[in-house]
């Protein structure tokens, strides 16, 4: 209930909706180039996504509703163009073979992992090192590359911020019913998100070192896809019109969701008062501010060289920050509102300055003080380990008790209502070991432990793999199943995603309450 983190809340909306649109003009504006030959150039192809964006919303398409069409064309179409790929690479055994020869070259642009992680294997083919303490890219480059363990962790993190993003929670807003939350999460993400990322992605982004030169060979990375696409349509022109058509539906679906979220929250914030006696001023200032927010996701699409995958890494990077309020909010009465507000800030700006858009700041004023993810750690986690930081401390120093009582009420009422059944809560330990393990394992440090767990990666035969592909892809396919079996327990074991047992009636904060009624008055 305060005016700064309700600023704050509002510029992570803004940052993360600017830059999450921004990837999916980008994308679609690669589409346009490569589907077309070059005839729509990438930036017109943007100009163009951007166009019918907002002829949609202005045509009163800013209803914020869970659109399930994204849902159902973004698996199929990866699906597809994932069996295209491994058909145009000549089949499973082709890829084997190809697999195991690259493993033993030099490809790459960093290069071999020098002993970090293990033995000197080629940087695609294991994980440099637990960390790397480097100044930061474009300072000093880690062996291998950056992806060491605590980075892959922390740009796991980052994800993270998608489900905390202001945005995205008034997506899960919009559901009347929260029944299908835990199927959701364990069945449609976990399962068969999971499935579709540790096969068909894999046989995308590695297959496309063994197509032949020629139209195949994508532009950028950015234009893999786009160039699959383009080779499918000799063969099957239709199905490519249809997996290009369903792409940019997809696009323009996400990018019209978020605008309209994060246009809403600016237009209730900025129009509080005075309050507009009919909704027209707020219906304009919202479309303004939609307006706006996608001219500025089209500047930095047309201006940033990053890749779209680093870009939409830095978005969500902003949204983990939420993380810290949200706990304040459901878990740790103890975090005032001080702490969480000056912790966000911190947050934000500690994203900022060790990411390409901060350093571009200190660069232009003559500071150099550090690259790019100094010691290998993503944006998100030093942001993050600024929030947490500062909240603690500030936290610590403005404790209140009649703030705390406040406070008290709602988590109380949370306590009441979503605590854990008396007969699990000897669980909570066992729980909390297993994740934390698998996080480690999975997505953190020890995913080292899997660059040669299944046979050295620079073997030369797939025969000499365990399981006849590279061992850390062989790792990363254990740790799906065993993360889906997390879920499920954390969602249905744990209840952290089933139904309250008690009825529900609404909690009433006095302030809110107090201020709708002046404003009536």
């Amino acid at each position: 209930d305060g005016n700064f983190i309700r600023l704050l809340t509002g510029i992570v909306a803004l940052l993360f909706s600017v830059l999450f649109v921004a990837v999916q003009l980008g994308a679609a504006g690669y589409l346009f180039d490569i589907l077309t030959d070059g005839l729509v150039s990438r930036h017109l192809g943007m100009g163009i996504m951007a166009l019918v964006i907002l002829t949609n919303l202005a045509a009163g398409g800013s209803r914020i509703a869970a659109d399930p069409m994204p849902g159902v064309l973004l698996p199929l179409g990866i699906v597809a163009t994932g069996i295209y790929a491994l058909n145009a690479i000549g089949g499973w055994e082709v890829l084997q073979t190809g697999l195991a020869e690259l493993a033993v070259s030099d490809f790459g642009a960093w290069g071999k992992t020098g002993q970090h992680g293990g033995g000197d294997y080629n940087a695609r083919f294991a994980v440099p090192g637990a960390i790397q303490f480097t100044a930061g890219l474009g300072k000093q480059s880690p062996v291998g590359g950056p992806w060491t363990g605590v980075m892959i962790l922390t740009f796991m993190f980052a994800l993270m911020g998608i489900l905390s993003a202001p945005a995205f929670a008034m997506w899960a807003l919009t559901r009347s019913d929260p029944m299908p939350f835990a199927r959701q999460q364990v069945w449609a993400t976990a399962f068969s998100g999971g499935l579709i990322l540790v096969l068909f992605t894999s046989v995308l982004g590695m297959g496309a070192h063994l197509l032949p030169p020629g139209p195949a060979i994508a532009k950028a990375p950015d234009a893999l896809v786009a160039s699959y696409l383009n080779l499918l349509a000799d063969s099957a022109p239709w199905l490519a019109g249809l997996l290009a058509v369903s792409a940019l539906a997809v696009m323009q679906l996400a990018s019209g969701f978020y605008l309209t979220t994060t246009g809403r929250m600016l237009g209730h914030d900025f129009c509080r008062h005075p309050k507009p006696a009919a909704g027209g001023g707020r219906r304009l200032f919202v479309f303004l501010a939609i307006a706006t927010i996608l001219a500025l996701a089209l500047l930095v699409a047309t201006i940033s060289t990053d890749s779209l995958a680093l870009l939409g890494g830095v978005a969500a990077a902003f949204g983990f920050q939420m993380w810290v309020p949200l706990a304040a909010a459901t878990c740790f009465p103890w975090i005032t509102r001080a702490g969480a507000s000056w912790g966000l800030a911190g947050g934000i700006l500690g994203v900022i300055f060790t990411d390409s858009i901060g350093l571009a700041v200190l660069d232009a004023i003559g500071i150099d003080a550090w690259g790019r993810w100094p010691w290998t750690i993503h944006s998100a986690g030093w942001g993050m380990f600024i929030n947490l930081s500062l909240c603690a401390a500030i936290s610590a120093m403005t404790q209140n008790p009649q703030d705390r009582r406040r406070c008290m009420r709602h988590h109380e009422f949370l306590r009441e209502h979503a605590s854990l059944s008396p007969e699990k809560r000897k669980l909570k330990p066992l729980a909390w070991m297993i994740t934390l393990a698998w996080m480690f394992f999975a997505v953190g440090p020890g995913a080292v432990v899997g660059n040669d767990f299944f046979g050295s990666p620079n073997a030369g035969t797939p025969e000499a793999w365990t399981y006849g592909i590279p061992s850390v892809w062989a790792w990363q396919i254990l740790f799906w199943l065993l993360g889906v079996i997390l879920i499920w327990l954390l969602a249905y074991k744990m209840e952290m995603s089933t139904l309250p047992r008690k009825k529900i009636k609404a909690l009433q904060n006095e302030s809110w309450t107090a201020r709708e009624a002046g404003g009536k008055q």
